[in-house]
């Protein structure tokens, strides 16, 4: 279900970040959960913007097409986050976007994306954690278990689970925070566990104008849930 993204160095470690690092963190939030400073209209508004551009780029470009397009993306993203530095939605969407763009170029490129994303989430959290019902904690457990270790990393199992349960508490039905945990359950060779998560995931409600992500994540769950067969 999930074919690994390029390595970020040749033979240095069999730990990959994967093309679920960028499908994985699509379309995790939407509009409601919004509860930092900077929500206003025009917060509110380059949000919705920034989902539907992820959407599009992700689900109608051809793949050779998605880099370039991301990397524009994540370019309007930044420029938002400075303009709105207190909003941290924009931040949480500046860090998905940029590790969207890693999987897909891949390379060792990918490193500094991914440091990059991993920095917005942490100023997410620092501005307001339950932002986007506690998206940030879910974003950044993906990165935790699929970047890899020291030297070439940051990677780490223990906070990768701490994460992800720390965006359970907050949104234990949501259909991101169930899904990247059943995703991790299965890394760590516990598929009974994985399969619970997962087919709870395909239970949760859908979400207002997140049409497209939660069909792609619907998608993306059967896909794993038949990898446990």
């Amino acid at each position: 279900m999930k074919s690994a993204l390029k390595n970020m160095t040749k033979g240095r470690s069999s730990h990959v970040l994967r093309t679920a690092l960028l499908t994985s963190v699509m379309g995790l939030f939407s509009l409601p959960g919004m509860a930092s400073e900077g929500d206003s209209d025009a917060v509110a508004a380059s949000l919705a913007e920034l989902q539907q551009r992820w959407a599009d780029i992700k689900y109608s470009l051809p793949q050779e097409q998605q880099g370039p397009a991301f990397t524009q993306l994540g370019d309007h993203a930044e420029q938002l986050v400075e303009r709105y530095p207190e909003a941290a939605e924009l931040h949480i969407w500046a860090g998905i976007i940029r590790s969207t763009e890693a999987g897909v170029n891949g390379g060792l490129g990918a490193l500094g994306l991914v440091k990059a994303a991993k920095q917005e989430f942490e100023t997410a959290l620092e501005l307001n954690p339950l932002a986007l019902e506690g998206s940030a904690y879910t974003s950044l457990g993906a990165l935790y278990y699929q970047v890899p270790s020291w030297p070439i990393g940051f990677g780490d199992e223990d906070k990768a689970e701490w994460h992800l349960q720390r965006a359970l508490a907050i949104n234990p039905e949501g259909i991101d925070s169930l899904y990247f945990w059943g995703d991790y359950l299965h890394e760590q060779g516990r598929d009974a566990e994985a399969r619970q998560a997962l087919e709870s995931a395909l239970l949760a409600p859908p979400r207002e104008g997140r049409e497209l992500a939660d069909s792609g994540r619907r998608g993306e769950i059967r896909q794993l849930l038949a990898e446990l067969e």
